[in-house]
């Protein structure tokens, strides 16, 4: 007869070994991408913001913030995404031979025009979804060390609720408080 413990020893080993096993039920670094969508996901994104004097959109956290939206108010778009992401490899495919995130820049170029002529409401959305990651607030997982408000001159505004403000100065005179 087995006893509790050696019971719960031997489920502990069977599921180790069915989760190690099991290379398409490993996590990825995202929550809802893959890492073959996540990889067409920045193809795509960095051709909308692609790097300069500041990071590209992928380099400034796009992808999390997508991913973590998708996770939540933008769940409706998890279908959406998957079957633009497969459509872009496979024009990719066609063309080159290759999927979208091993072509040559000039190739991503090319296949992500054809894509936003071909399926135009998808483009949209990650053109949308990837403005709001770049140029929204660092809270959400994009803009990353708010580099698009540098990028553009302006201060990081205060969070709400928490200004910052200095108790050392008096409003009506200007000079310091006693």
């Amino acid at each position: 007869m087995v006893n509790r413990r050696e019971f719960m020893a031997a489920g502990a080993l069977a599921g180790a070994a069915l989760a190690a096993s099991c290379t398409a039920c490993r996590r990825t670094s995202y929550g809802i991408l893959s890492e073959s969508n996540a990889a067409t996901l920045t193809a795509i994104c960095d051709q909308i913001i692609p790097a300069d004097d500041y990071p590209s959109a992928s380099q400034a956290g796009v992808l999390t913030f997508i991913d973590h939206q998708l996770m939540g108010p933008y769940k409706r778009h998890v279908r959406t995404y998957e079957s633009g992401l497969d459509q872009a490899n496979a024009i990719s495919q066609e063309r080159f031979g290759v999927d979208l995130a091993a072509g040559s820049p000039l190739q991503r170029f090319e296949v992500v025009s054809v894509l936003e002529l071909e399926n135009k409401p998808f483009f949209d959305l990650v053109r949308n979804h990837t403005m709001q990651g770049y140029y929204g607030s660092p809270r959400h997982g994009g803009n990353r060390d708010a580099i698009s408000w540098h990028m553009l001159g302006l201060d990081e505004p205060p969070v709400r609720g928490r200004a910052q403000y200095d108790l050392t100065q008096d409003d009506r005179t200007g000079g310091s408080k006693p």
